[in-house]
């Protein structure tokens, strides 16, 4: 797959971003790189290779799902400026 000035320019304007014509130049090289890496990755055979989430096995720590009622309202407000019974205080701001 190659990109052309176009590509560029038009993936700029879905993007929102504002590219100047050399911009949009240099850019195109530098995707094309980007392109022709991604195709060196597909030609490895991974075939037989399992999944995994990090280079050295390991067993995700794990708590118990349990529903508890929390009783952590004092601490959760502890630092807020203004609080009422546990609730957050804020300025007004429509009239």
């Amino acid at each position: 797959m190659s990109v052309d000035v176009k590509t560029v320019k038009r993936v700029a304007r879905l993007a929102r971003i504002a590219v100047s014509e050399e911009d949009a130049e240099r850019m195109t090289g530098e995707l094309n790189a980007i392109l022709g890496f991604v195709d060196q990755l597909n030609e490895v055979d991974v075939s037989g290779v399992e999944p995994m989430t990090s280079v050295t096995p390991m067993e995700m720590k794990k708590r118990q799902d349990v529903v508890t009622d929390g009783n952590k309202a004092a601490d959760i407000v502890a630092n807020a400026p203004a609080t009422e019974e546990n609730f957050f205080l804020v300025p007004k701001v429509v009239e």
